[in-house]
């Protein structure tokens, strides 16, 4: 695992921000952090790039204690939060060449890597344009680009995408999957669930300083470990611990919907599809379609089958239904 949290606790005053968060997140994914206001998200995201310390608990980043040795958390991880924060005087390759001095990089490679990272977010034209200039979307690009300057390991985003054009989260959502196939290990914090959906390996949910896992929607059960409408622990503090172990990313349940020129046609090839398929009251067939290679593979079997398909794209939604089932931690 790329990062371990295990009984982590932090507060501020009295208020209680993080509390005996167990969680753990493989090496190479992307992996959704999702909660309402208050969940404990950015304090969390702040302890593991040794920006902030636990008042209890131990954390594991690439290995390496963030509270013993921060320095070299700073080295490995990306960290990129929810508002862009530099000196608006500068250019945005100035900023960059300042962070990666920052990292210990030599003035050639510092250089280098504030142009490769610039083109890599779409703002080289604006390599000598102060910041103070730059849109909210820009400035969330830039910092992007700060964030990877020195090629971390490990890459922690809070709200990547807020302000940002389409065409910018659609290029947002490349890059991390990218950095995820490379080996990076991707943590990302966001609201925006149709995008989150389309680019995360899973997701840790959070509720009052914790990671839970919420209930199905409509179908809550036995095998829904932690309730967002449940008991509190017996001390009074937040939903009830999953039991055990860490926490770890929950897979995305993907749901494709396919449209034919025959309605009957298709719910008759539904009926018998390889992948679990329900027929909708609009004609369309939503299937469980885990990854981009079964859809291709269910989408032959449709055409071989004769079904004159029309369209067949990801629905999206499930993660949406799944936030809307814990607005009972919303505070």
């Amino acid at each position: 695992m790329s990062i371990e949290v295990t009984g982590v606790t932090r507060f501020f005053g009295s208020t209680r921000a993080v509390w005996q968060m167990d969680m753990s997140v493989p090496a190479g994914t992307v992996t959704g952090l999702v909660g309402p206001n208050g969940a404990g998200k950015t304090t969390l995201l702040l302890m593991l790039a040794a920006l902030l310390a636990p008042d209890a608990g131990s954390i594991r980043v690439e290995g390496l204690d963030p509270v013993t040795r921060p320095r070299e958390v700073h080295r490995a991880v990306g960290w990129m939060p929810d508002s862009f924060g530099t000196w608006d005087s500068l250019t945005c390759t100035e900023i960059l060449l300042t962070f990666a001095a920052a990292q210990g990089l030599d003035r050639t490679t510092s250089a280098q890597q504030a142009d490769e990272m610039l083109s890599a977010v779409h703002l080289d034209e604006l390599a000598r344009t102060p910041a103070r200039v730059l849109s909210r979307g820009q400035k969330q690009r830039l910092g992007l680009a700060r964030a990877l300057v020195h090629h971390p390991q490990v890459l922690l985003l809070d709200e990547p995408a807020a302000g940002m054009d389409p065409r910018s989260r659609a290029d947002l959502r490349v890059l991390l999957r990218d950095l995820a196939a490379s080996g990076v290990t991707v943590l990302v914090s966001s609201h925006i669930l149709p995008e989150l959906e389309q680019m995360v390996d899973g997701v840790i949910f959070m509720a009052r300083g914790q990671a839970v896992t919420p209930p199905s929607p409509g179908r809550p059960g036995p095998d829904d470990r932690s309730s967002c409408e449940g008991p509190h622990n017996a001390d009074g503090g937040g939903p009830p611990r999953p039991p055990g172990g860490p926490v770890r990313p929950q897979p995305i349940r993907r749901v494709w919907r396919m449209q034919a020129l025959d309605a009957q046609r298709l719910a008759d090839w539904a009926a018998s599809a390889p992948v679990h398929a329900v027929v909708s009251d609009d004609d369309a067939a939503r299937l469980a379609v885990p990854d981009e290679a079964t859809a291709a593979h269910v989408l032959r079997e449709a055409l071989d089958a004769g079904v004159d398909v029309v369209s067949f794209a990801p629905a999206g939604g499930s993660l949406e239904e799944i936030y809307l089932s814990m607005e009972g931690e919303r505070r």
